[in-house]
């Protein structure tokens, strides 16, 4: 892929994600997306910078923040958008919502609504893999929060000991929900932790869409030759409220405003049109495309059927009645 390709993949990819968390924003204040909603604004540099540097057959899991990994791992903005509106149409059956999208087809593997919970899933995967001699690797997304649980300790630890081919890949933007990292972690060099099972370690900054790519080429390639896990920290920040319920009255509003002074996308747009690789044309074109896909999604969306009732048993029992 030429400089100019890879300039207008990864601008693409983080516009598409923006203007598609901006619409499901606006959707839900009309309340046509319901339950809980997490957007990745801000953070658009980490999910397309390193999906960018896996390869087909690889394996991704995700959190309840997980629209961008969806949608830049290959899933339809289409599917995606239909499950948000609870619709049969998208890619859980209208099921599982926003914090749960799954596609077994690209194996993207969840959307988790339990904090830490992907990565025993990944671990799964990953010695799957192994045992069955398939040089694929497993990447796991999961916020700083998750580095306080068990699992991440048991996860860490076990893919260390037996050497499993998984990329564990810590957004850290500075808040587990409303509790900001050094109030609830006393080590808050999340490397640190990791290095401690003896996994290889790099801090990257995840607002820099070529740093993220870059760590995560470095990674993946250690994981495919090694064979043992890698653990990166992309160091990133989310410019909206945890969640569209919170009120957000733990962080200082000139905080957020420095943050979005260093906005993923901005920044990469500016070094692009002063480098050359990319004209205010393509730049204006991306956007216009980005828009486009997401009022196609948007109508799908509208458009798709709700599950009959009779229906909502379905693969919850079995037919002899016993679930």
């Amino acid at each position: 892929m030429s400089g100019e390709e890879l300039a207008r993949t990864l601008l693409s990819d983080m516009i598409r994600v923006r203007r598609m968390e901006e619409k499901c924003a606006e959707l839900y204040g009309e309340a046509k997306i319901r339950g809980f909603l997490h957007l990745y604004v801000g953070e658009e540099a980490v999910a397309a910078g390193s999906l960018r540097a896996l390869t087909t057959g690889d394996a991704v899991v995700a959190t309840y923040r997980e629209h961008a990994h969806a949608l830049l791992w290959g899933v339809a903005m289409n599917s995606i958008m239909a499950e948000m509106f609870g619709k049969q149409e998208g890619c859980s059956g209208g099921r599982g919502g926003s914090m749960h999208l799954f596609d077994a087809a690209t194996r993207f593997y969840g959307g988790n609504a339990i904090v830490a919970g992907g990565l025993p899933i990944a671990v799964g995967l990953a010695l799957a893999d192994k045992t069955l001699g398939r040089n694929r690797v497993t990447v796991c997304y999961f916020g700083d929060g998750a580095v306080a649980e068990g699992a991440f300790h048991e996860s860490l630890n076990m893919a260390a000991l037996w050497q499993l081919p998984v990329l564990f890949c810590c957004e850290n933007n500075l808040y587990a929900m409303g509790t900001r990292l050094d109030r609830a972690q006393s080590q808050t060099d999340l490397t640190a932790k990791a290095a401690s099972y003896r996994v290889p370690t790099l801090a990257v900054d995840g607002m820099d869409v070529l740093a993220c790519l870059h760590a995560t080429e470095q990674a993946a390639a250690h994981i495919r030759t090694k064979s043992g896990p890698f653990f990166l920290e992309f160091r990133t920040y989310r410019f909206r409220a945890h969640s569209m319920f919170d009120p957000e009255l733990y962080r200082d509003k000139t905080e957020v405003a420095q943050w979005r002074e260093r906005d993923p996308i901005e920044l990469f747009r500016t070094q692009c049109l002063r480098d050359g690789v990319l004209t205010s044309d393509d730049a204006i074109g991306i956007e216009a495309a980005a828009d486009r896909e997401v009022a196609e999604a948007v109508a799908f969306a509208e458009a798709g059927t709700f599950e009959p009732v009779e229906q909502l048993g379905r693969d919850v029992l079995t037919s002899e009645g016993v679930a």
